[in-house]
């Protein structure tokens, strides 16, 4: 992801600054969803794993990245605190 398009990128939640998943963060996550245990902010099961992602710099909500695009929908977020191997910083 261009760094430009990531430096003015922010949670439409909370304004936090986001920055890209790792590879373990992203793993971890993909885990997650496979075992079916992952929703997102409006409540909906989250059923496909994620290519690449974003994470608020407090590693709090993840958002999804398609085709090099964010999405960047408050109800498609994913709140970290249900992925109970998610790596913290």
């Amino acid at each position: 992801m261009d760094k430009r398009l990531l430096d003015i990128l922010c949670c439409p939640l909370t304004k936090a600054p986001l920055r890209a998943l790792s590879e373990a963060e992203l793993t971890a996550l993909n885990q997650t969803i496979t075992a079916g245990d992952v929703q997102t902010h409006a409540g909906a099961r989250v059923t496909q794993a994620f290519a690449a992602g974003l994470i608020t710099r407090d590693g709090r909500t993840i958002y999804r990245v398609e085709d090099e695009i964010p999405v960047m929908l408050a109800d498609e977020s994913i709140a970290t605190t249900q992925l109970a191997d998610f790596p913290r910083a």
